[in-house]
């Protein structure tokens, strides 16, 4: 299966620029998850006081703050980023991504207290909020039709590769190694983002068509001394469709604005209703809580298997999980995968609450069970989230809002989305310490439970779906 990912669409030559484009724009996303990777394997280093690389350990409630602030940064992230986007473009945006991220690494290595962990888990909070809003609706108006749904999916690759690399890192490297080394990576993507221009919608938003033309050449590879004729009338059919469509959205906003009335429609509720629906698949299925307690929670079911061995496999899977929802996203459709994906997650995360509420009662021998048991159960349920409520929820998102309050309702999705991670990660070790990890697991399948009735019943396929919808 994996081999026909290769040889798919997004690798021909029309769209080679696209995927490069894609994959260079990315790689903040694979920064990022380093820094999210970075603190499963780090918390118990830092809550024992023997074994913490730092001047100071923590507590259980000063953990649990470590995993929620994030979701502040990514609250204010989501609205700054939009704010910024829409007034000075998208390549302003990805520039101003690796500044927060930069400073991620500098508060790592000098820090003196839990407060400077606190800063620096807020910026990457920036950084992950920015890039929610700003990477998936650049990358959806950079890329054709037909391959959008993929190269959308690169940003949960590049990230889930990025936290499998925070797995390994913070599992076997010094401390203030990692900082010095992870570092140079947001320098190279600025330098990355240099060498591909704004894109063609925004520029004709500003009015330079022009230079729209010639960004949309770039992207389509429309731009050398030999293009086909059939090559050439595709393109200029293309553009003229675009420019059309963006001059008529420009002439009814300078006309009417953007009023209340856009948001309080049949059409415009639906898609917002769809939005928050697959915000709280996306958080409160339990996956993002459990890439950030993943070695806690092996802890606690007494797995044979060292932890942070268990979360660097965990890691791994997540990508695989990633490369068969780029194989099936345009193929089969985003509604197919988010129905298997909010089952699956039920199902998985179900199974493991029983295996957890046995271990808990201490009534039965696992042992023969726990070196392999929950590994299984917890890389099936992130493998099957990772195919669908992971990976399209963001593809699904920009295609099923309206254009013209795009970009509004995605900052309030994803501000939506921010907080429902802050109360995630706060309440989730908080929950595991109180109410056992069997009521937590299945309290996950719950809202799986309730996410798939709504995938089934309310939710359209956007498969191929125009943007200037």
């Amino acid at each position: 299966m994996f081999l026909n990912i290769f040889n798919s669409g997004i690798f021909q030559w029309q769209f080679r620029r696209q995927l490069l484009v894609s994959l260079s724009a990315t790689l903040i996303t694979f920064c990022h998850g380093i820094a999210l990777g970075w603190v499963s394997p780090m918390l118990p280093k830092l809550l024992s006081p023997n074994e913490t690389p730092l001047s100071f350990h923590i507590d259980v409630d000063q953990a649990s703050w470590l995993g929620a602030v994030i979701s502040i940064g990514g609250i204010s992230g989501n609205f700054s980023f939009s704010y910024l986007m829409n007034r000075f473009g998208r390549k302003v945006s990805i520039y101003a991504l690796a500044v927060p991220h930069t400073c991620i690494w500098f508060m790592f290595y000098f820090a003196q207290s839990i407060e400077w962990l606190y800063v620096a888990r807020v910026c990457a909070g920036l950084t992950g909020g920015g890039m929610f809003v700003v990477l998936p609706i650049f990358i959806g108006e950079i890329a054709d039709n037909s391959i959008r749904g993929r190269l959308c999916s690169f940003f949960t690759l590049t990230m889930n590769t990025g936290i499998m690399v925070g797995f390994v890192v913070s599992s076997h490297v010094p401390y203030h190694v990692i900082p010095c080394a992870v570092v140079s990576l947001p320098v190279l993507y600025v330098f990355l983002a240099t060498r591909f221009p704004e894109p063609p919608q925004q520029l004709i938003r500003w009015e330079r068509e022009e230079e729209a033309e010639r960004s949309l050449r770039f992207y389509r590879r429309c731009d050398g001394p030999n293009v086909s004729k059939e090559a050439e009338r595709a393109y200029q059919k293309q553009f003229d469709e675009m420019r059309l469509a963006i001059q008529k959205q420009n002439k009814d906003s300078d006309n009417k604005g953007l009023s209340v009335r856009d948001f309080f429609n049949k059409r415009s509720l639906k898609a917002l209703a769809t939005g928050l629906v697959l915000m709280i698949a996306n958080i409160f299925t339990g996956t993002f809580a459990f890439i950030n307690y993943m070695s806690n929670i092996f802890d606690q079911v007494n797995t044979q298997l060292d932890p942070n061995t268990n979360t660097i496999i965990i890691g791994a899977v997540q990508i695989l999980g990633t490369l068969a929802s780029i194989y099936a996203v345009d193929r089969y459709g985003r509604k197919v995968l988010l129905i298997v994906s909010c089952a699956g997650s039920g199902i998985g995360t179900a199974a493991f609450g029983v295996y957890a509420f046995f271990v808990e009662q201490q009534e039965v021998d696992l042992s023969a069970f726990s070196a392999w048991l929950p590994v299984c159960l917890m890389s099936f349920i992130i493998f099957i989230a990772n195919v669908g409520v992971i990976s399209v929820t963001m593809v699904v998102l920009v295609e099923v809002l309206p254009q013209k309050i795009r970009a509004v309702a995605t900052s309030f999705c994803l501000g939506c989305l921010s907080f429902f991670a802050f109360t995630s990660l706060k309440t989730f070790p908080l929950m595991m310490f109180h109410l056992g990890l069997a009521a937590t697991m299945w309290f996950c399948a719950a809202t799986s439970a309730l996410c798939l009735f709504y995938v089934v019943v309310c939710l359209e396929e956007t498969k191929g779906r125009s943007m200037y919808d």
